[in-house]
């Protein structure tokens, strides 16, 4: 029994080390791999899992440099694999109380599971190296302040932003706090929070109403009804977007690119009795839409199609009173939470994003009612993304009318709509611009 124990142990550093392969090599997201890898192992090693490859992605550059003084010649090609074990072991030594003997341990026994046996010694010494010598050795490592971001998103951040590039990457860096949303179909804000009290779960009331946030992070099985629809999780930053489209329970919604569906169930908590048709590109993603409006007993019309060409999927006769498009962007507000986007995001991403949003924007528009709304969201922080779009937006369109937000968070009114900050014990970097079609 205690050998088919190891070697679960092992199997479970070989895939941290296959799903980081798999991120920088691949261009796979962490999102896209855990779920079904997770199938793959026992459940009580899910959340060392996810610690580890998310944070190896979020402090990958000082990784990489540790290795770097300790390994003289580069683990290329067929030994990526073997790199990958190395960032896997230093992350645990580094950032987590598993005892150094075992992780040092496992990460050299995990050679076997990965076919590079043969390496088994140069991983076991380099892992003793640097127990032997971390202190000298993170003194040259950390000598120099380290953004523990791609060099062309920095430059990027010190251009638009100089007086917050520095607090922008500093909150990128940091474990991400796990905000609720609070369906006041069931409960209030407050009397929410009593119910977690209550579960000796500590939680801090905000802006907007509906918004908590939890001290420490739990699994949505502690939350009180969360089964029954009660909490959703969900960033504070991100419940701005049912406030600020104003849904009323006459109106016909379009929630464009609505997947996983946490805004589509916030509107619908709002105006339950509104139309509200929950679009999204990909079929695979709309189960979890799916998901949620079956959690909270809502109902909505989901559609699978493709927002810049809404003649392939809508009639032509059918117009909407409000528009919520939370368009395909650079996810680089949500570092934090997904600390795999520095290295998968590119610069030359950025300009095809932008020219996506704008045809999405103008294909949508055409479907709005006068007088109607469309609320143009991102979680990016990047004005090519954002007040840039609006601005190139309102130049050609006449009809259209920017309406000022102003949120109680950090961040910044941009003249052409609000760019959110990630902050600590706040939400994500997210930004809106509310347009009214004048009639």
């Amino acid at each position: 029994m205690k050998q088919q124990k190891h070697e679960k142990k092992l199997t479970l550093r070989a895939v941290m080390a296959e799903v980081i392969l798999q991120v920088l090599d691949q261009g796979k997201s962490l999102s896209a791999l855990l779920p079904s890898t997770q199938q793959q192992i026992k459940a009580q090693d899910i959340a060392l899992l996810q610690e580890v490859c998310f944070g190896v992605c979020r402090v990958l550059p000082r990784l990489e440099r540790i290795i770097e003084k300790l390994v003289t010649k580069p683990l290329k090609g067929k030994t990526r694999i073997v790199h990958c074990l190395l960032l896997v072991g230093l992350y645990q030594l580094l950032y987590t109380r598993i005892p150094a003997h075992a992780a040092v341990d496992e990460v050299v026994n995990a050679t076997k599971a990965v076919k590079a046996e043969s390496f088994r010694g140069l991983v076991n010494g380099v892992m003793r190296r640097f127990l032997r010598e971390q202190e000298a050795i993170l003194a040259i490592v950390d000598k120099h302040w380290q953004t523990l971001h791609p060099e062309w998103l920095v430059n990027l951040l010190k251009q638009h932003y100089p007086e917050h590039w520095r607090q922008i990457v500093d909150e990128n860096n940091q474990k991400p706090p796990m905000w609720l949303r609070v369906n006041q179909q069931h409960t209030s804000q407050t009397a929410y929070q009593t119910l977690l009290n209550q579960q000796q779960i500590d939680s801090e009331i905000a802006l907007p109403r509906t918004a908590l946030c939890l001290n420490k992070a739990v699994g949505v099985d502690q939350l009180p009804h969360f089964a029954e629809g009660w909490v959703s999780v969900q960033d504070r930053h991100a419940q701005w977007a049912g406030e600020l489209l104003e849904p009323e329970n006459q109106h016909c919604i379009l929630d464009a690119c609505a997947a996983p569906g946490g805004k589509t169930t916030h509107i619908l908590e709002i105006a339950p009795q509104a139309q509200v048709l929950a679009l999204d590109v990909e079929q695979s993603r709309l189960q979890r839409v799916a998901e949620n409006l079956k959690r909270l007993q809502q109902k909505a019309e989901i559609i699978c199609g493709d927002a810049s060409k809404p003649e392939q999927w809508l009639a032509p006769e059918i117009m909407f009173d409000r528009i919520l498009l939370d368009a395909p962007c650079s996810a680089t507000g949500v570092i934090r939470r997904h600390p795999d986007i520095k290295w998968l995001r590119q610069a030359s991403d950025i300009a095809q994003l932008a020219d996506l949003q704008q045809t999405i924007l103008q294909a949508l528009w055409q479907r709005l009612k006068p007088n109607g709304i469309l609320l143009y969201a991102t979680c990016s922080i990047l004005p090519e993304e954002n007040c840039q779009q609006i601005e190139r937006f309102l130049a050609t369109h006449t009809d259209a009318k920017l309406i000022p937000v102003q949120l109680a968070t950090t961040g910044i009114d941009t003249g052409f709509g609000y760019q959110c900050f990630p902050a600590q014990n706040s939400g994500d970097g997210f930004f809106y611009a509310k347009l009214i079609k004048q009639s």
